[in-house]
């Protein structure tokens, strides 16, 4: 049996916490910030969790991490 391979693109955007969850990044970060709020500004630049019903599917593309 060969070994699996990690999703690279997966790889670039997730991370995984001591407790098992998935960190991700916000979207609508790269421009037009004219736009957007202080506080939206400020809460998109903090780093999110994956929801639970979809880390099983991203797990399953990251095997090693």
């Amino acid at each position: 049996m060969p070994k699996m391979k990690t999703h690279s693109g997966a790889a670039k955007r997730f991370r995984k916490t001591g407790n098992g969850k998935l960190k991700r990044s916000h979207a609508f970060t790269s421009h037009m910030f004219r736009n957007k709020s202080e506080k939206q500004k400020r809460n998109l630049s903090k780093t999110g969790y994956v929801d639970e019903s979809d880390q099983k599917r991203i797990k399953d593309l990251m095997p090693y991490k």
